[in-house]
């Protein structure tokens, strides 16, 4: 039996990169796009790939995607950001199994362009939790981070997505900027034991992780701005709450 599947994206002057989202979406049944105020093609693109647009003012990351969340008329969601397509066989693989779910939500395996080039393929992805029974969750209230959660079992599903992410180091390094400011203030009032530690610490662990849990090393300096990049981040998360905490 067919299970009807609604393809969910929130937008805002994305119109380098909609198209190709909203083309890999097309075997949804349903496309809701949900608009913050674009003036640049956005809309016509999504109306063209006809799309059911809907515009609200940004609400904040995780309120605006609910929203958007909300608007889909069926209960199984597949989840992008405009900056995001699904690869290959997608379709197939996320209809046979909408055939018989064996759960509530799936991870997908997303693909991150690393500023000159897509990862390698012995590079490990990170799974995100973006197909889901919206009856059965939503977005939690993470700032900044804020994703999907359910309330059920969850199972990864053989099926890739790529995001484009930043084109070069400086956009990059300014989105880091903006997001370790953003999660401060939800930080800001919990005490963290071994803050001199972790800021010494994790950013290290960070750039392991990736550069070498995740074989970022295949990447050459792609994968080494990455990995460099991730652990900067890493270290101004805990530096801002540091420098609120000795302000305060």
């Amino acid at each position: 039996m067919h299970t009807p599947l609604s393809g969910v994206v929130t937008t805002f002057n994305n119109d380098a990169t909609l198209a190709r989202c909203l083309d890999s979406l097309m075997f949804c049944d349903e496309i809701v796009v949900l608009d913050s105020g674009s003036d640049d093609a956005t809309l016509e693109i999504a109306r063209t790939h006809g799309a059911r647009i809907h515009t609200q003012p940004f609400a904040g990351y995780g309120p605006q995607k609910q929203a958007a969340i909300d608007l889909a008329q069926h209960d199984w969601i597949l989840l992008l950001d405009a900056d995001e397509f699904v690869e290959g066989d997608a379709a197939q693989a996320i209809a046979c199994e909408l055939e018989a779910p064996r759960a509530d939500g799936y991870r997908l395996e997303r693909q991150e362009w690393l500023f000159w080039r897509w990862p390698h393929r012995g590079t490990r992805g990170n799974r995100q939790l973006r197909l889901f029974r919206k009856s059965m969750g939503g977005m939690n209230s993470v700032p900044v981070h804020a994703a999907p959660e359910v309330r059920g079992r969850v199972l990864d599903l053989p099926v890739v997505f790529r995001h484009y992410g930043e084109p070069d180091l400086a956009t990059r390094v300014e989105k880091i900027n903006r997001y370790s400011s953003g999660l401060l203030e939800h930080t800001r009032g919990k005490r963290k034991p071994f803050m001199g530690l972790r800021l010494l610490l994790y950013p290290w662990l960070a750039f392991l992780k990736l550069y070498v849990g995740k074989r970022y090393f295949l990447n050459g300096w792609a994968g080494f701005f990455a990995a460099r990049t991730q652990a900067f981040y890493a270290f101004l998360k805990y530096a801002k709450v540091m420098e609120a905490q000795r302000r305060d």
